[in-house]
């Protein structure tokens, strides 16, 4: 699904990112108005995981904020390691970063999580999050990829990957430290 002129709709912008369509995230890293956007995919991917851990059985509306909001964290840690081990430790010669544009690319590529509302369906919940999860990161492969105009898929994939190990560890200390008592 290669997009060629112009500029796509929000909705568009959201299918391409989740197709992993390579013109979307170079569309969305030069135009700055799309910042808005991009938060409201990152805002949209956080709530749907709050909402969809309620298929683990009758999570309270306090226990779905507070996964909503280490999605966001984790989302967050996701993109400031992503940037400092892509820009930092492992930068092509061409590599320019610039915060906003790589923001931006990242944003959209949690649009596949915004599919984990689905998770409320009893029975689906942990696929539905596992598929998610790899398609996020995917995404995020191919926005890391445009965003510092590497010329090396495996290059994006470790800092992705190395990203990605990283901010689940944070997310899963914060749930560990902060999180709601299993009895």
């Amino acid at each position: 699904m290669a997009t060629t002129a112009g500029t796509n709709t929000y909705t568009q912008r959201l299918i391409g990112a989740a197709a992993l369509d390579a013109a979307i995230y170079e569309e969305v890293e030069a135009d700055r108005g799309a910042t808005a956007q991009a938060c409201a995919v990152v805002l949209l991917s956080s709530v749907a995981a709050g909402v969809g851990a309620r298929g683990l059985g009758g999570t309270s509306p306090s226990n779905i904020a507070f996964i909503s909001i280490v999605a966001l964290l984790a989302w967050a840690a996701w993109a400031l390691l992503t940037y400092e081990i892509g820009v930092r430790l492992l930068p092509e010669p061409q590599t320019s970063a610039d915060v906003g544009e790589l923001l931006r690319t990242i944003g959209f590529a949690s649009a596949p999580g915004i599919l984990r509302v689905f998770g409320v369906l009893p029975g689906v919940t942990i696929p539905v999050f596992a598929v998610t999860a790899v398609w996020m990161l995917a995404a995020m492969i191919v926005a890391v990829r445009q965003a510092l105009d590497y010329t090396s898929t495996a290059r994006a994939i470790a800092v992705c990957v190395l990203g990605w190990v990283l901010a689940l560890v944070i997310a899963v200390g914060i749930g560990l430290v902060f999180g709601p008592k299993v009895s």
